[in-house]
């Protein structure tokens, strides 16, 4: 069957001083104006910010031949946005250009991934020299690289989280560490929240919790989900609840210091414990917000609770910092720190490599010697040269930088703004987020808050990519927005992010209303 898109035109096109599309993109004064050859409504198209990069021609596969080949040799799971995918051709800290030269101001940054920049200078640098030197030897030969990252990334952690175990993936160290939970305690039963994403590999993809990852066949076993206390959807928690500058419309009876919604989740925990797994547990996963189910935080203090029931029945408690780590919440270098809580387990991918495939896993030494008294654990390409040199340049950028601190200033500057967006369209269920980790959760009225349709999200979706803003998508029903830019972001940035993003919903209602 051939997919729609491949009937699509081109409708819109970057316009400089011409009105065809450069094959090329210069580099873009304040004064370039980005507008459709075909109008969507009577609106001028918000500004973007300049930018001092030039991108190369690309001479590459014709776009049509590209299509081709997708479909041909590529897996048949459907994963790409829009109706008419990008063709990705260059990347240039928080910016990305397609195969036409046409630029986009990435506010997803490769799935919560590129954490301080596309093509950082220092990061390419570290890569180059590294490339020059030695690719690869495993883990049967020492070299440096790895024991000065180890160094370095130890010392971010508090004590007694000390021993890394390098991967490649998320889903590779979430499913470590489940090893790890189960070698250690000799037990089987591991919980996670419903909404959970901790991967998609045979095993992990059982602890993760969004039907769209759930399989009909038989996968891992032994996890168990617990409901995800989540203060805007679930059936408890309003506007003193969560850790961040922008609270839920919904009101409750809480006090500022006091969350009864924390309260009544913890009860449901509880009965998770008491009803669905042994007496005696293996482990507790959790993100410390929840990614793919929409960046979903919990009521203040619950964690800490759920740590110490789990702990009280032989459990580990595993932080899952995949999308959270490094800074990107802004007031901590780790989510778990936001919550005030230990883990005995830690998992980091994505950020830690800035794009590049790395992972790792963090535990205590009487954790990882009883892995090693259960499997003789080894991993090819984990630890590598390449990566542990990259990973080195990335956390000297984000110190040298501040990008912490950026995250924190640009990213409550970023979620007050969304917040009055909220405050405007009835469409706009909830702000939520910390740092520069958002989510937009978008409804049909704030009355009901059912999910917006997916043709209504869709729509908004493909407005803000035409407009030259690049965001994602998550939730259970995919009808949360995702903002989630490179740390490196700037709020001149922020402001187009939001003018467009307010230009896309009011297009939608426009159209809506006809």
């Amino acid at each position: 069957m051939t997919p729609a898109w491949r009937h699509l035109p081109r409708t819109l096109r970057l316009e400089t001083s011409s009105p065809r599309t450069p094959k090329t993109c210069p580099s873009l004064s304040v004064g370039t104006v980005w507008r459709s050859v075909i109008t969507l409504g009577l609106h001028t198209k918000p500004r973007m910010p300049p930018c001092d990069f030039t991108p190369e021609k690309y001479q590459s596969l014709p776009y049509r031949r590209v299509l081709e080949i997708y479909q041909q040799h590529l897996s048949p799971v459907h994963t790409a946005y829009y109706p008419q995918p990008l063709l990705l051709h260059q990347g240039h800290m928080q910016w990305l250009f397609d195969h036409e030269g046409n630029r986009y101001l990435d506010f997803f940054s490769g799935i919560v991934t590129v954490s301080v920049g596309h093509c950082h200078p220092k990061v390419n640098a570290a890569a180059r020299k590294q490339l020059g030197r030695l690719w690869h030897t495993s883990a049967v030969f020492f070299h440096p690289q790895v024991h000065e990252y180890a160094e370095k990334l130890s010392a971010l952690l508090p004590e007694p989280l000390k021993v890394i175990f390098f991967t490649n993936s998320g889903s590779e160290a979430n499913d470590l560490a489940m090893l790890m939970a189960r070698a250690h305690s000799k037990n089987i039963d591991i919980i996670s929240f419903r909404g959970a994403y901790h991967g998609c590999s045979p095993y992990t993809l059982d602890l993760s919790n969004v039907g769209l990852f759930k399989m009909t066949l038989p996968s891992g076993v032994g996890c168990q989900s617990t409901m995800c206390p989540d203060v805007f959807r679930g059936p408890w928690g309003g506007s003193h609840c969560r850790d961040s500058p922008v609270q839920t419309i919904r009101k409750c009876s809480c006090a500022p210091d006091c969350c009864q919604a924390k309260d009544q989740y913890i009860e449901q925990f509880k009965d998770t414990l008491n009803t669905c797994v042994a007496k005696s547990i293996a482990g507790f996963f959790a993100e410390p917000i929840q990614g793919v189910n929409g960046v979903v935080q919990y009521p203040k203090g619950f964690l800490q609770q759920a740590f110490e029931l789990v702990r009280e029945r032989g459990g580990l408690c595993i932080a899952d910092e995949v999308q959270t780590g490094f800074g990107r919440l802004g007031s901590h270098f780790w989510g778990f720190e936001t919550h005030g809580v230990l883990p005995d387990i830690v998992t980091m991918a994505k950020g830690i490599g800035n794009g590049f495939p790395m992972a790792a896993v963090v535990t205590t030494p009487e954790i990882a010697k009883s892995l090693a008294k259960c499997v003789l654990h080894f991993n090819t390409f984990g630890g590598n040269p390449m990566a542990c040199s990259i990973g080195s340049a990335v956390l000297e950028v984000i110190k040298e930088e501040n990008l912490q601190e950026n995250s924190r200033e640009v990213g409550t500057y970023m979620l007050l703004k969304f917040a009055k967006l909220r405050d405007e369209f009835e469409i706009i269920g909830d702000v939520r987020g910390k740092g520069l980790m958002i989510g937009i959760e978008m409804v049909k009225d704030k009355v009901s808050c059912q999910p917006l349709p997916s043709e209504d999200i869709n729509q908004i979706h493909e407005n803000c990519r035409h407009m030259g803003l690049l965001i994602g998508r998550g939730g259970i029903f995919s009808q949360t927005f995702r903002i989630a830019p490179s740390l490196c972001i700037t709020k001149p940035e922020v402001d187009f992010a939001v003018e467009v993003f307010r230009a896309a919903v009011m297009q939608h209602m426009e159209r809506r209303a006809k």
